[in-house]
């Protein structure tokens, strides 16, 4: 048993795919991925973008392929970037021979939706020949008409036999190496589906709620059922979708997984939201770090109390702290244990100095 039973989490144990360098499922880290909002043909733009992704700690990228131009810029794409990318296939079963012969780690396709079974065999055997994986995406908006007729709508037991249905055609042609999704902009929906084909299958889930809305609204939906499904053992790779800048979305991804204690990247910083009590601007405080410090990807935590209520229990919990006092003199906590007295004077530089000094302590001690 662990020290703190009650953050305990057992994820669900399943099969491992790969995509690209990228393990997923299997006891892997969850990975955080994304999706280009670019034309895909546009390669200088498709490709910068995948790298400010990159950049964010994307682990995986999927792109768009709706035309022969876009499975055609793959190549180059793919030999401009190091992040494992995904095409994203819908109806043309081309497209996916295409991108997976250019160079795709993975194909999103539903097999079903490609029409004869040679088709689906064409696929597979393209995927294979070319060490790629797929993702099964199944969608609450564009289920399959016979489905709909059955249940009468969208509904957890539609949206999983869909996902089976799909998985079948797949292992039909002895393929295995591949993940599925279940996805709804209604959270109770996609919670329903994850929860009952974790339960019918072994394969890895990527989950995501799609169609989420925009930066504020959609990442508040996203954290409360991603967050359901993380915190019950459920999912093997997330995305967040949002109308918004796609790195807003490895960065909300991020944040859902470090609040769980499932994959920790970059300074962690705990901070009050401020009082009558502050003995310094807690708010602008934590804005500048938060931008000063945003370039740091090694692990650790910070905290930035206005005052003495709750300031030295948080500062002993986390790496570095700072507590608010009286007279413009504040304490500083390293590693728990208060170390030393600063002023408002160049507040900001000094905490920064200080995290920079302790990341330099933690990569040196990781490379022993």
């Amino acid at each position: 048993m662990s020290l703190r039973p009650y953050r305990d989490i057992h994820r669900r144990a399943c099969r491992q795919v790969m995509v690209g360098n990228v393990a997923v499922g299997g006891g892997a880290p969850i990975s955080v991925q994304s999706m280009t909002t670019t034309l895909t043909h546009d390669v200088p733009a498709t490709v910068a973008q995948i790298h400010a992704l990159e950049e964010a700690g994307a682990d995986i990228v999927r792109v768009s392929c709706p035309d022969e131009a876009s499975s055609a810029a793959l190549r180059d794409i793919v030999d401009q970037t190091t992040v494992p990318i995904i095409a994203d296939i819908h109806f043309h079963y081309r497209r996916a021979l295409e991108a997976a012969d250019n160079g795709a780690a993975c194909l999103r396709i539903n097999p079903g939706n490609i029409g004869a079974e040679s088709r689906v065999r064409e696929v597979v055997q393209a995927a294979r020949a070319n060490g790629c994986s797929m993702r099964i995406g199944v969608n609450a908006g564009s289920l399959e008409k016979e489905l709909l007729e059955r249940y009468g709508e969208p509904c957890p037991e539609a949206m999983v036999e869909s996902a089976l249905n799909h998985a079948r055609l797949l292992e039909d042609n002895n393929f295995g190496d591949f993940k599925i999704s279940v996805k709804a902009s209604d959270v109770f929906l996609s919670v329903a589906a994850y929860q009952a084909l974790a339960d019918a299958c072994d394969y890895p889930l990527h989950l995501g709620i799609t169609e989420a809305g925009a930066l504020r609204g959609g990442t508040v939906k996203s954290s409360i059922g991603l967050g359901n499904l993380l915190w019950a053992g459920i999912g093997d790779t997330i995305r967040v979708s949002l109308s918004a800048d796609p790195v807003e979305e490895i960065h909300a991804g991020f944040e859902i997984l470090k609040s769980l204690g499932l994959r920790h990247r970059g300074v962690s910083i705990v901070s009050c939201p401020s009082c009558a009590r502050q003995a310094f601007p807690v708010i602008k405080t934590v804005e500048a770090l938060e931008q000063r410090l945003a370039h740091i990807v090694t692990p650790m935590t910070l905290s930035i109390m206005g005052c003495v209520v709750n300031g030295p229990g948080e500062a002993k919990e986390t790496d570095i702290g700072v507590t608010g006092g009286g007279r413009g003199t504040h304490m500083v906590y390293l590693s728990g244990v208060a170390d030393h007295k600063m002023g408002d004077e160049g507040f900001v530089d000094h905490v920064v100095d200080l995290v920079e000094k302790k990341i330099a302590e933690l990569q040196a001690a990781a490379a022993e």
